[in-house]
């Protein structure tokens, strides 16, 4: 009779248990089941650890394995026998393996719903979080196969696995007999065991992103000899920029007594570089890439960002190089942003890299920006440069990343950095295609709660080169779970700047209260209009008339601030030709000095593009550096759905209110050009006209009549 050893294996090789994790350090690793081929893997994989943590393993002095220990290790049934390996480089750095057992804690077949599970961890790889991750993959292993409870014994001196186990979060119990602790805990998920998951993968994404915006070594390999081309010119902007860290140059091309390129250390191989390298820029053609990626995982590189072409984008020979690309990456336990990438740049202090094509380092600031596209993350960014400046001061770029194909870093990765980083208030992201809907939605959800996610979506077709599936979901589903999980979505790249300079500069409204004032009565309706359509209650616009001063703006907007009833303030402005109408500069100057004059409440600007009003007010602040004629930022009308559910000063998010009963007040329409049909409502009279009921005029001191411009330019619907 064959002992169950000897079996041959009851299941085919489950290829779905493979997968790629993120450690705690930001590095990865591949955990795949152990198979037969895996003698000499097992063997030297053995030899590489220490005495002390093989005594714990196997309670005594336990120097080499045996060939029937060998055998016993790689050979498994996949239902009572499974074991699990974690490697880097194809080598094995920890295992661990269950057998199903009995009541009487003999080995034992199905319906048997227990197993004995043990780990072993090289040394040079403890601390890692391998373990975690392996006792986390195990048990959803166990789980499919019909096992509900793990037992495990542990010496009382390995206090690391103790840990590991209790850390879990699974119902567990302990008892201690004969010297050893025996532990018993159930395998079903509870509220803690998925919070402790959940935890340990932000903490380890958040890490490997980071580890890639924050290199303290950068290698750019490409790097021409002659002035032009990509990896060059990446070259240049990082060292314009002012990179804190140190830099190389690499091209394989460069004569062996080059000592330098544009004041760079020249190398011919990342192999020659003295010292680690924790990025690596890759700029060389596409079939070069393999060679490259080699030589950096052979070298100890901790990340890759790849500006190469000519993968998933260039059709199916070019998608089966990107995987292999990714498989090549991941045994180095090396991430990547890429292929096709337009780069990433952190204008932190003490990183100042600008590891992009974008020629200029983009202005320091609390915004995080990710586009999948780089056409669109370099309009991005020069709408934010452009408009960075306003009433409240400037507002830049913390962090930005491009990420191309995405064949591996994606926009959830991303979001598990900026849902714990101190340098971002607020985070835009440009999404094509959202691969995992269920996991963005979980953390877009925790990341909303902390602060403010704006999204812009696209049409929902994947483009050419995307690693991920195109989302399959309606653009209006997605469109509800992205409002229920607090993220403010907009429909252009210009909304999406206009609401994260919104959120970034300005205070969170107490309330959803709003003043209107201005010397547009048109533009005033307009505001009134969009405001109550949003659900917030604004108060009659306050008309200025266009013979307003610049010291009537103050006087309006400082009276306004003071108003305890009025949570946020709306300043229309049209230009206005004739004696005494303020200047653009007097005018920004007027607005910023009132609103300096009170905090705590927001205050937006909405103005016809037209003049010089929008550099003005970015001139007006006295940090704000001298900017070129810029268009005039319009306030998007998203925000407004924030001020529902942020209240300051806790800037935490509440959950959905209740559908809020219309305004009481009349609605006012715009002028139309023709009178509108109007219907009297059922079993009443027919409401009356709204311009029967004219708002409030301003009554300051008088000036001497305005002259209306000629063909002044219609107003732009604002949205504040």
């Amino acid at each position: 009779m064959q002992s169950p050893a000897d079996r041959q294996d009851r299941h085919e090789y489950p290829a779905h248990w493979e997968a790629d994790v993120v450690l705690r350090d930001g590095g990865t690793a591949r955990i795949r089941p152990i198979t037969v081929d895996d003698a000499d893997r097992l063997v030297s994989f053995y030899e590489q650890v220490s005495d002390e943590s093989k005594y714990y393993r196997f309670f005594a002095p336990y120097p080499r394995l045996s060939a029937k220990d060998v055998h016993r290790f790689t050979h498994h049934d996949f239902v009572d026998r499974v074991g699990l390996a974690a490697t880097i480089g194809g080598e094995f750095i920890a295992t661990v393996r269950y057998d199903r057992i009995g009541t009487d804690g003999m080995p034992a077949s199905v319906p048997a719903d227990e197993a004995e599970v043990a780990f072993l961890v090289q040394d040079a790889h403890q601390g890692r979080g391998v373990a975690s991750a392996l006792l986390e993959h195990v048990a959803a292993v166990a789980r499919e196969r019909g096992i509900r409870r793990f037992a495990a014994e542990v010496l009382p001196a390995n206090t690391k696995m103790i840990k590991v186990f209790t850390d879990a979060g699974y119902t567990q119990k302990r008892s201690f007999e004969d010297g050893v602790v025996r532990l018993e805990f159930d395998l079903e998920p509870t509220d803690r065991s998925v919070a402790v998951q959940r935890a340990r993968e932000q903490r380890a994404e958040a890490r490997s992103v980071r580890r890639l915006l924050a290199p303290g070594s950068v290698a750019v390999v490409g790097v021409g000899r002659t002035p032009g081309g990509v990896g060059r010119g990446v070259l240049g902007n990082i060292r314009e920029a002012g990179y804190r860290g140190r830099l190389h140059a690499v091209n394989t091309a460069f004569p062996e007594d080059l000592e330098e390129v544009d004041g760079v250390h020249a190398h011919r191989s990342v192999r020659d570089i003295d010292g680690p390298v924790d990025l690596a820029v890759v700029a060389v053609p596409a079939e070069h890439v393999p060679a490259v990626v080699a030589e950096c995982g052979e070298h100890g590189v901790q990340g890759l960002v790849v500006l190469s072409a000519g993968y998933a984008e260039s059709g199916p020979e070019g998608r089966e190089r990107q995987r292999a690309l990714v498989r090549q990456a991941r045994a180095y336990g090396m991430r990547i942003i890429g292929p096709n990438a337009f780069g990433i740049v952190n204008t932190a202090p003490g990183v100042r890299l600008n590891a992009s094509l974008a020629p200029e380092m983009p202005r320091p600031g609390r915004i995080g920006l990710f586009a999948q596209s780089g056409a669109i993350g370099i309009a991005l960014l020069s709408r934010l440069h452009r408009r960075g400046g306003g009433v409240t001061g400037v507002t830049g770029v913390s962090t930005f990343v491009s990420s191309g194909n995405r064949a591996d870093v994606s926009g959830n990765d991303v979001l598990q950095y900026w849902y714990d980083d101190p340098e971002t208030d607020v985070a835009l992201m440009y999404l094509e295609t959202i691969g995992n809907p269920r996991k963005f939605n979980r953390l877009a959800r925790r990341t909303a709660a902390a602060k403010p996610l704006v999204v812009v979506q696209g049409a929902g077709s994947a483009p050419q080169g995307h690693a991920v599936r195109a989302t399959r979901l309606p653009h209006e589903t997605v469109s509800a779970l992205l409002r229920q999980a607090g993220v403010i979505r907009v429909d252009t790249i210009t909304e999406l700047v206009d609401a994260g300079l919104l959120l970034a500069r300005q205070p969170l409204p107490a309330g959803p209260r709003v003043a209107i004032l201005g010397n547009s009565e048109s533009l005033g309706l307009l505001t009134y209009d969009r405001c109550l359509a949003e659900g917030l209650r604004p108060s009659p616009p306050l008309d200025l008339t266009t013979g307003a001063t610049a010291e009537d703006f103050h006087r309006a907007l400082s009276r306004a601030l003071a108003d305890d009833t009025c949570d946020a303030v709306v300043v229309t402005a049209i230009p206005a030709i004739g004696e005494g109408s303020p200047g653009d500069a007097e005018l920004a100057e007027a607005l910023r000095s009132a609103a300096a004059g009170v905090s705590g409440k927001p205050v937006l600007v909405v103005h016809v593009e037209l003049g010089g009003l929008a550099e003005a007010l970015s001139a007006a602040a006295s940090t704000a550096p001298q900017a070129a004629p810029q268009a005039a930022p319009r306030p998007s009308r998203r925000p407004s759905r924030r001020i529902r559910a942020r209240r300051a000063p806790h800037r935490r998010l509440r959950p959905p209110r209740a559908p809020r009963t219309p305004h009481p007040g009349p609605r006012r329409p715009p002028p139309p050009r023709t009178p509108p049909v109007r219907r009297a409502p059922r079993g009443g009279r027919r409401p009356p006209s709204p311009r029967r009921r004219p708002f409030p005029r301003w009554t300051g001191p008088a000036s001497s009549p305005p002259i209306r411009p000629p063909n002044v330019p219609s107003a732009p619907s604002p949205r504040p």
